[in-house]
């Protein structure tokens, strides 16, 4: 038998020490915590979907959501963001695993139980985290409840310099971009504080625990010659979305170069002076043609990938944006009024990453929508792969400490808090506002007291 030499045990004692100490210092310095000093309750209100396009019940009688793995946390919630889907789900009847139901994708909550398992220590008891919920089969993640669950490899801490609403929108549209960007397009953003090369992390663990649905988009998506490159252009077509917001800022820290399509009489003046998602090419999408064109032109037919955040129209509109192989058009007379504002451009224009990316495929990413593939050309099409964010640990740590690192220190701004609802009993009204189009430019949050 032999023993661990004493001196090398007074050193890792003290690296220990030392490790525990900034730890302590991180917490109290940056991120926000609260005391919690009431026991639970018996019981706890939540919003249940008792059927199809019905509001949400309100019942103040509701069994409180218990842990089953030792990664599992449980959270007081503070706030909840409200997404489109928390109302077309019902409406449209899509996404209802089960009735009643109980929806909500993102939140913010205190902890009120810390994980049980030792390879969790980033998550503590009275932490607040921000919780992209993905996992919508599991009806204890939902954020449409007084107290929820999550695991704490998908829980990122706030940082004391955002407030706990502007937290609650920024989980969802994070993953869906870091996703995005990092699987579907291939980019390493281990340079940018330490973040996460997806693909390598993915491609590294046991591909039977990747679900088979998504598999072969992680697995066979995109070549390693065809990755997004410093450089390259993204092109956004629904440039004003909160995903295109946060997918716009990880892009450009990736060195990208952004051409945001959007209504402009609506959104542009409000694009193009936002010092943090201002592109670096802003185009009017009213005109789809000539959007396209403007698009080709400027870009000399060397845009290969796109992100789609509307629907499968636009995505179509994105493919023929995309693709290199018609005649050339006319770029319109007018073209510079679509130019973002020429002082300190967000990203340096560069030269396009190597001289064979016009003979590569494209790559379209669509958050809500693909065209049929037989009218694809030569662009490979992408859905977004959310499950991997809450099935593979690797893959959710990486990705929400990353974010909170970014948070911390101001690289990535969350989305704009429009308006505020109160209470669950405030949700109804808040999705009415929604289906009648009156939030735009930011989410409606509902605060509980």
């Amino acid at each position: 038998m032999s023993f661990w030499p004493f001196s090398q045990r007074r050193k890792s004692t003290q690296r220990y020490s030392n490790h525990a100490k900034n730890l302590s210092v991180e917490r109290q310095e940056l991120f926000q915590r609260r005391r919690e000093t009431e026991g639970l309750p018996q019981s706890q209100s939540a919003l249940l979907l008792k059927a199809i396009r019905q509001p949400y019940n309100l019942t103040s009688n509701h069994p409180i959501p218990e842990t089953q793995q030792d990664h599992e946390l449980l959270v007081r919630v503070q706030a909840v963001g409200l997404n489109p889907i928390d109302w077309k789900a019902p409406d449209y009847n899509f996404g209802i695993p089960t009735l009643p139901y109980i929806a909500g994708r993102e939140l913010v909550g205190s902890v009120v139980q810390a994980p049980t398992s030792s390879s969790a220590p980033r998550i503590r008891k009275d932490d607040i985290v921000i919780i992209p919920s993905t996992d919508y089969r599991d009806l204890r993640k939902a954020a449409f409840q007084e107290y929820s669950i999550a695991s704490s490899f998908n829980c990122i801490r706030v940082p004391k310099s955002i407030s706990v609403e502007s937290g609650s929108i920024v989980g969802v549209a994070f993953v869906a971009a870091v996703l995005a960007l990092g699987i579907c397009m291939g980019i390493d953003f281990s340079s940018i504080e330490n973040g996460p090369d997806l693909l390598s992390i993915v491609r590294g663990v046991d591909k039977d625990k990747i679900p088979v649905d998504i598999r072969n988009e992680c697995l066979e998506g995109i070549r390693d010659e065809e990755k997004a490159q410093p450089g390259d252009f993204l092109v956004i077509w629904g440039g004003n979305s909160t995903c295109a917001h946060t997918a716009k800022q990880l892009a450009r820290l990736a060195g990208l170069r952004i051409i945001s399509v959007v209504d402009t009489a609506k959104h542009g003046l409000r694009l193009s002076t936002h010092e943090s998602i201002r592109p670096d090419l802003l185009v009017d999408g009213h005109d789809p043609e000539r959007a396209i064109s403007v698009i080709r032109q400027a870009t000399k037919g060397t845009a290969r990938f796109g992100f789609d955040t509307l629907g499968k129209d636009t995505a179509a509109h994105l493919v023929q944006a995309l693709s290199t192989s018609d005649p050339k058009l006319d770029i319109p007379a007018e073209l510079q009024a679509y130019n973002a504002p020429k002082d300190r451009l967000p990203t340096p224009p560069a030269t396009p990453s190597n001289a064979s990316s016009k003979t590569q495929r494209a790559h379209l990413i669509g958050l809500t929508g693909l065209p049929k593939s037989d009218d694809s050309h030569n662009t490979l099409l992408h859905n977004v792969p959310i499950k991997l964010f809450h099935e593979i640990p690797e893959v959710g740590e990486s990705c929400s400490a990353w974010c909170e690192r970014l948070l911390a220190k101001g690289l990535l701004v969350p989305p704009d808090v429009v308006g505020t609802v109160e209470g669950l009993q405030g949700i109804n009204d808040g999705l009415d506002r929604m289906r009648r189009r009156e939030i735009s430019g930011g989410r409606l949050v509902a605060v509980l007291r």
